[in-house]
């Protein structure tokens, strides 16, 4: 019985997840931990090969540990190709990629070949659940895709945070299931009985909106909050008691209220400049999301004039702690850490970065950035010292062994996790985000 009191609860399911990505992958082992009976697929061999061994390649908290549960039990299984487990499946859940498209949309072609291949497959009743965030009148596209007046089609979006995935999954906020007819949508909800969680039922164009104006939201929210950041340094506050006395107020609430480098990842630069395009295509100018994304580009530059305003940047080097986007992934997609290093490296710098998830990025080697495996290797003899990504290990560092091998002792803290004073006492002069009492 969910949140709202209404019963779904039902025998297990067979269900096919086609793609074996993050979202995929997630989704397929922990709707085997709910007891169901899954098949997940991809197009990639290898991919599919280490999976069958149990070998998980995406760095996530307890997803390795549900895979291995999960074939162990029978309920998991993991196949080359998605027509044989479409044509068994109850449900067929749709996890592919949607990137963004050279005008700044999304590419649906990956959503339109999983929904051809399966199609002519898909056993009568059948539903198909497209949980890849698309814009509204993507699930409706399918549906003439898919060519079945047979099968119905749903949108039952994904909230998962990098870091934090599997408990999302199975303690979520909430579970929206949109679909055309309202009892299919009950069908896809019960899915996730026992969860407890609140189940909106709504129509497809909410479900797949819903996704985005979250997300838009929440970048929203952060760049809100890298402005109030800035504000403090022009009149001299101090950004965390601001933040304090705001997060207090539980109109605001205090998640995603702390300042940092610019906010990116997988998800909300794609959303939003996909929201954008969805909103300019049907006739509305969003010029409110507009301006976060430009805030939030400005931040990058704002981190960069932090580093130039102390050390002459034409041939300097700099240290750079973090590539990931976020601590806790190995992820590096539309990373900031890695735009601010970009910007760096244009402005005449040497970057040399380290990143204790991050071995190897074609992204950042592209950019002239380069990578090592020891946070002390990189600093040596660096001008400053740039934090990007909130690794607790960065803490723990030996900042007295890292003073000794630093050309000059800066340090451009972006994400305010240092120990201001300590550093200080070793002859650093600090910079953070916000702060009252930075070093000058």
């Amino acid at each position: 019985m969910g949140a709202d009191g209404v019963d779904r609860s039902g025998p297990p399911a067979a269900i096919a997840v086609i793609g074996a990505g993050y979202v995929g992958l997630t989704t397929a082992a922990c709707l085997a931990e709910l007891g169901h009976r899954v098949v997940c697929t991809d197009v990639d061999g290898t991919r599919i090969a280490a999976l069958q061994r149990g070998e998980v390649p995406i760095r996530e908290p307890g997803l390795a540990g549900l895979v291995q549960s999960g074939l162990e039990a029978d309920r998991l299984s993991f196949v080359l190709g998605s027509a044989d487990a479409a044509a068994r499946a109850d449900f067929v859940y749709l996890c592919v990629p949607t990137p963004s498209n050279s005008q700044g949309g999304t590419d649906l072609s990956y959503l339109e070949a999983a929904a051809s291949e399966i199609g002519p497959n898909l056993k009568p009743g059948a539903v198909v659940v497209n949980k890849s965030t698309a814009p509204a009148g993507t699930s409706a596209m399918l549906h003439r895709v898919l060519g079945r007046a047979d099968v119905a089609v749903a949108s039952n979006p994904e909230f998962l945070r990098q870091g934090s995935a599997v408990d999302d999954f199975l303690n979520p906020a909430r579970v929206v299931v949109g679909a055309a007819d309202a009892a299919v949508a009950e069908r896809v909800a019960g899915l996730f009985a026992g969860l407890g969680a609140p189940v909106l039922i709504t129509d497809l164009a909410s479900a797949e909106t819903t996704k985005y104006a979250a997300n838009a939201f929440l970048a929203m929210k952060l760049s809100f909050t890298n402005s109030v950041a800035a504000l403090c340094e022009a009149v001299g506050a101090d950004v965390n008691d601001v933040l304090a006395g705001m997060g207090y107020d539980p109109r605001i609430g205090r998640d995603y209220l702390k300042p940092g480098p610019g906010w990116g990842g997988s998800c909300l630069p794609k959303d939003t400049r996909a929201l954008v395009a969805a909103a300019a295509e049907a006739g509305y100018d969003y010029r409110l999301l507009r301006s976060v994304v430009a805030a939030n580009d400005e931040q990058f530059d704002r981190i960069v004039d932090k580093v130039a305003r102390r050390v002459r940047m034409d041939g300097a080097r700099i240290a750079l702690f973090g590539l990931a986007f976020k601590a806790g992934t190995d992820d590096t997609r539309d990373s900031p850490a890695l735009e601010i290093a970009r910007r760096l490296t244009a402005a005449g710098a040497a970057v040399r970065a380290f990143d204790p998830a991050v071995s190897t990025s074609p992204a950042a080697e592209a950019a002239g950035i380069s990578i090592t495996g020891d946070a002390y290797t990189a600093c040596e003899q660096a001008s400053a010292l740039v934090v990007a990504t909130e690794w607790d290990e960065f803490r723990r560092l030996d900042f007295a062994r890292i003073a000794g091998v630093m050309a000059q002792r800066h340090v451009v803290d972006a994400r305010n996790m240092l120990d201001r004073a300590a550093l200080e006492s070793l002859g650093f002069t600090y910079s953070g985000l916000g702060l009252r009492g930075d070093s000058e």
